[in-house]
């Protein structure tokens, strides 16, 4: 049985998630909202709301933890002559938090392999009202002044929490995840969480780790100051 939270309730502990050999594996409870205070609760206990429009939230925490180590990011031969392409032009423009509510309407529109349905407007609320609050982020990619790449996450102290991209045009959600990486690792942050395994993601250098490895290193970085100012980097050793 999965628990049910009610607007008080506390999260169970991550350990009472279902296991890898069980369906719907990492589902640890479902129930309560989206509210700031509450989505703040779950990243710093390892645990991530997901769940389909017509469904109650469902919160997951899954064993291994595919994450992305900072100073493991792999950076193409074919990426890096596009960041440097991007850079000499001047109609391209990476800015941090000017649109962050546009990112992620972009991310929730429907894609070819269906992805992105799972971001519904409660969840862009909800995420919004983070981000007013100083937590949730956005890496943009603009082109003549058009919005046309992101992605976006949530940060607490040291820890970045991945959780969408979109591009409109080729390599903008990969221009926006290595600037954004770039920006992460010259302010200390060590770890993205992932959440989820993926081949993509693999490609970038992420790789799963256990779940109570996950639970240490975030114990950990959370603790560190918040990143005060959010600027795209002018320079960038890749």
């Amino acid at each position: 049985m999965i628990p049910w939270l009610e607007l008080d309730s506390p999260f169970p502990d991550v350990s009472k998630a279902l296991a890898a050999d069980q369906e719907a594996a990492g589902l640890l409870a479902a129930g309560a909202d989206l509210s700031a205070a509450r989505l703040l609760d779950a990243y710093r206990h390892g645990i991530f709301p997901w769940y389909s429009e017509g469904q109650p939230i469902l919160w997951w925490s899954t064993d291994p933890r595919m994450v992305l180590m900072t100073d493991e990011f792999k950076l193409s031969d074919s990426l890096k002559k596009t960041l440097k392409k991007v850079a000499k032009d001047t109609r391209w423009e990476i800015r941090f938090d000017s649109a962050f509510a546009d990112v992620m309407r972009a991310c929730a529109a429907p894609r070819r392999d269906g992805a992105g349905t799972w971001i519904s407007p409660d969840i862009i609320q909800g995420y919004t009202d983070l981000h007013k609050a100083g937590y949730a982020h956005s890496s943009e990619v603009w082109l003549d002044g058009e919005l046309v790449g992101g992605a976006y996450g949530v940060c607490i102290g040291k820890m970045f929490y991945g959780e969408s991209m979109f591009a409109r045009v080729s390599d903008a959600s990969k221009i926006a995840i290595a600037h954004l990486i770039f920006f992460l690792r010259a302010h200390g942050v060590k770890m993205i969480d992932c959440q989820q395994e993926t081949a993509h993601l693999a490609t970038l250098g992420a790789r799963p780790i256990a779940r109570s490895e996950f639970i240490r290193r975030i114990n950990l970085a959370t603790a560190l100051p918040e990143i005060a100012i959010w600027e795209p980097l002018k320079t960038f050793n890749s």
